[in-house]
């Protein structure tokens, strides 16, 4: 059975029993701080679990893109080197929310292993929760004898809170599972040791394969555990590991999810897989990669320096390093890879397929570059190595090595493979004590505490603030969290006019009023998130806790209003310039990612090429000619989705999880019409006046412009008025600005012209005078003088003048230059080799000197200081170290 066929067969099994087949959110998360990537199945249902949301629809299946490479969930230095550990997966599961528990939930799990997809039986185990004393929790009993209605109770196992009980978090929704395992050895094997003993034990063949999670506890703050008023439950399969076990393979990598794009691979490297374990390793490890790649790029996260970039893109350089350092790749492939993954997923996960030339183009940039800083960083490996010998030491530092891997990419196992060639190892121990230190710099700086939630009322927090800017309300919850040892409060209203941050556009600001009996209490609202779905107003004040039956007071919600118009002007904004972009460039142009406030608008959009002057003022053209035709807004809520694509023709995002219904945006349906949950103008001609005021690249294929509009624009405008008065006030009001602007400029360059030959004469004239001093000192010719130059540069040229006119030569200059004091060495060639001299390390001892540092080459070197009057000391120092 393929893997397509086991995937539908998954789904069809469940869309029989009732549940909805809906599609899998994105890769990238959206509105959840807890999570950098979508992790487990059930990431998109956190709400219907805590309670925060009602589901529409009870029972729900899916497959769920999942990725694993940070957090609790960190899988990727196993990845490639067993046979069953993944970056990105797919884990299919099937959900109940408060509607059946565990007896169906395990009834229909061994239907669909035994019955539909016919795994032996005597190959399977399963486990269930022993109990905690800790938690005063009992064992399992009622999943115990439901599995024993359909396995023999020798292949039930009672496992530990550790493998058996899933919680979401340090608080929130958890409870015992049931896991289901299959025993994938040979029967020889399975003859003399069963596979009991070695269930949860890391053996690579005897595997889970399901976990049935029942949820039905909620873990408090203080660690405690209250029943939940509804009982659910969330399960998870691998699809690749379930692939594995019906196709009969031993490991994921063989089977057809993987095995097309191995031999692909092996045949361009001109390899085989099965030959050679490190070669397989590197094999399986880029057939990984390009999924997690390929699809993070798709849900819109771009490689990067920091966050969820940072991740992508080490995930990226490592499939490149294993290229490299084990198959020969010098050039950019993983990119080759991308159209078959496409064709692979085409059916169920489109988008990919939709998007696959821009997923190449980015891929393709990111190899180029890593491809360089590879090279440059062996060339770095290369100086640790003779560092290391030089100081005669058996291991290269922890530090060193931490340094490559953090800024080169440089993994420890590739420094070591180096280190071994040259007869070294590494600090392993130092290193490890390295990446401690990072991390919980990291864990630092992302440092924060969550107190449970106080409810106060029931039901779901609503938003008006389409239609309002100010409201009366209730709370219904609210907490006390800590950042980085700052209290603030999260607050809930039953409705809101505060928009929360999302879609690129900022979370309001404002206040609320508490009008108690006692009197009105005032806290300001600092910013409004979602977490999940739940719309959450941020407080630093708590005042509002001491009010006293907090339950029934009335709350006067008011957003600051001058800041939501200008914010609905830049985000009105960013759908007129999509559209003029699309117009200019081409139909290519897609939104790569937005943010838009009260002050300015950016807009990331796909295109190859910088703008030239004449496609911005186009752009520019078009958008404020249709802010003049002042067109009204159209806005259509609750669309079925499906309508608004085919249907209007309205523009989704990529990576954007779009529900059942959709908001439209139109402004002009021949010129604008997108899916948007952000607030916006009434008509085009509130915004007022649109400008563009930078255009760049923030990555490969991707370009940024950021605009103003409004009263920022035409500040904008006004400033660039006065700088061109400014500047023709300088130049006494010439008729014709930037002839006379040229006029200048070529005068400053002939009287520079006119400089450089003065200074070369000086140089030249100082250069015969310092050959004039030469002295012999033990076979070298020696020069030290202080010398009188205007330039750094003047005092490199003649140190190279020199140089060039004296063999056997060292030479230490030294100069104050416009009050800083500069020193040069210089040393031929010859002497660097025959007599181990080295000017970087000599210029580092004398700037001492003068209160400073440099550095450079082993025959030149130079060094810069704060103490101009240590000069002298540099020139007497000088003959030391060649004495």
């Amino acid at each position: 059975m393929d893997s397509k066929t086991i995937r539908q067969k998954f789904l069809d099994f469940f869309r029989e029993k009732q549940h909805q087949i809906v599609d899998s959110a994105p890769l990238v998360v959206k509105n959840d701080p807890t999570l950098m990537f979508t992790n487990a199945g059930m990431n998109q249902f956190k709400d219907f679990f805590l309670g925060t949301k009602t589901a529409e629809n009870r029972r729900v299946a899916d497959t769920q893109k999942c990725l694993r490479v940070s957090g609790k969930h960190n899988d990727l230095e196993e990845v490639g080197h067993d046979t069953y550990h993944h970056t990105m997966f797919e884990m299919l599961g099937n959900w109940s929310f408060g509607d059946y528990f565990k007896k169906e939930a395990i009834a229909w799990a061994w239907e669909l292993l035994t019955e539909v997809f016919e795994l032996p039986k005597d190959r399977l185990y399963v486990t269930v929760f022993e109990g905690d004393k800790g938690d005063s929790l009992e064992p399992d009993q009622e999943a115990f004898d439901i599995w024993k209605k359909y396995i023999n109770e020798d292949r039930i196992i009672y496992a530990s809170k550790e493998d058996n009980f899933w919680e979401m978090g340090e608080t929130g929704p958890c409870g015992p599972c049931s896991e289901i395992h299959i025993d994938l050895r040979d029967a020889n094997e399975i003859a003399k040791t069963p596979g009991k003993g070695l269930v949860n034990q890391d053996d690579p063949q005897v595997v889970e394969i399901w976990n049935l999670v029942f949820i039905q506890f909620n873990r408090m703050a203080n660690k405690s555990l209250q029943n939940l008023p509804d009982k659910h439950v969330d399960t998870g399969m691998g699809f690749e590991r379930l692939a594995m076990a019906i196709q009969g393979k031993k490991s994921n990598y063989d089977t057809d999810v993987f095995q097309p794009m191995i031999q692909y691979l092996a045949k361009v490297a001109g390899t085989q897989y099965g030959k050679e374990e490190k070669i397989d390793i590197a094999l399986r490890v880029i057939a990984d990669h390009i999924r997690a790649i390929s699809f993070a790029i798709t849900d819109g996260q771009l490689p990067g320096n920091n966050g969820a970039g940072y991740v992508i893109r080490r995930i990226l350089r490592r499939a490149v390093r294993y290229g490299y350092s084990y198959l020969g790749f010098n050039e950019p492939f993983l990119h080759t890879l991308v159209p078959m993954l496409s064709e692979q997923f085409a059916e169920v996960f489109p988008e990919l397929k939709q998007q696959q030339a821009h997923v190449s183009n980015i891929i393709i940039q990111e190899e180029k570059s890593f491809l360089r800083t590879l090279a440059n960083g062996l060339k770095l490996l290369d100086e640790v190595v003779a560092k290391t010998k030089e100081k005669q030491q058996k291991e290269i530092a922890g530090i060193d090595v931490f340094t490559l891997s953090d800024r080169y990419g440089f993994p420890s196992d590739l420094t070591n493979l180096v280190a071994s060639e040259n007869g070294l190892g590494i600090d392993e121990a130092g290193f490890k004590e390295e990446l401690k230190k990072q991390k919980l710099r990291s864990q630092q700086d992302a440092q924060k505490s969550t107190g449970d939630w106080i409810v106060l009322n029931s039901g779901e927090s609503e938003f008006i603030g389409y239609d309002e800017t100010s409201s009366f309300t209730k709370v219904l919850r609210y907490r006390e969290i800590e950042v980085k040892k700052k209290k603030q409060y999260e607050i809930v209203l039953e409705t809101t006019p505060f928009y929360a941050e999302s879609g690129g556009q900022v979370g309001d600001t404002g206040s609320l009023e508490f009008r108690a009996e006692a009197g009105t209490v005032t806290v300001p609202v600092i910013d409004t998130k979602k977490e999940n779905d739940l719309i959450i107003h941020y407080s630093p004040k708590n005042d509002f806790t001491k009010i006293a039956d907090l339950a029934q007071v009335e709350v006067f919600a008011q957003v600051k209003e001058q800041r939501r118009r200008l914010t609905e002007n830049n985000h009105s904004a960013t759908h007129l310039v999509h559209s003029a972009l699309r117009q200019v460039l081409g139909q290519h142009v897609e939104q790569r990612g937005s943010l838009v406030n009260d002050v300015i608008l950016r807009f990331d959009f796909s295109h190859n090429a910088k703008m030239t002057d004449e496609e911005i003022a186009e752009v520019e053209r078009i958008v404020n000619e249709k802010i003049r035709e002042n067109i009204a807004l159209d806005e259509r809520r609750a669309v079925p989705y499906k309508e608004a694509i085919e249907s209007l023709g309205a523009t989704g995002l990529f990576g954007e999880k779009y529900g059942d219904t959709v908001r439209v945006i139109t402004f002009d349906e021949n010129y604008s019409r997108e899916l948007c949950g952000g607030c916006h103008v009434p008509s085009t001609g509130v915004i007022g006046f649109f400008k563009i005021i930078t255009e760049a690249s923030v990555a490969s294929g991707v370009r940024r412009i950021e605009a103003v509009t409004a009263t920022k624009a035409e500040e904008y405008v006004q400033n660039q008025v006065a700088l061109v008065n400014q500047v023709k006030d300088l130049l006494k009001n010439p008729k014709d600005l930037p002839k006379a602007i040229e006029s200048l400029i070529k005068e400053k360059t002939d009287l520079s012209k006119q400089i450089e030959v003065l200074e070369n004469q000086q140089v030249q004239a100082l250069k015969q005078g310092l050959l004039d001093t030469v002295k012999q000192t033990n076979g070298i010719n020696f020069i030290a003088q202080k010398v009188s130059l205007p330039s750094a540069d003047a005092l490199k040229n003649l140190a190279f003048d020199v140089r060039k006119n004296q063999d056997n030569l060292f030479m230490v200059l030294a100069s104050d230059i416009k009050g800083k004091p500069q020193i040069a060495v210089m040393i031929s060639d010859n002497l660097v080799e025959e007599k181990s001299l080295n000017a970087g390390k000599i210029v580092k001892e004398l700037a001492r000197e003068i209160k400073g540092g440099g550095g450079g080459q082993a025959f030149f070197a130079t060094a810069g200081g704060k103490d101009a009057t240590g000069l002298d000391k540099v020139v007497e120092r000088a003959e030391e170290f060649v004495a």
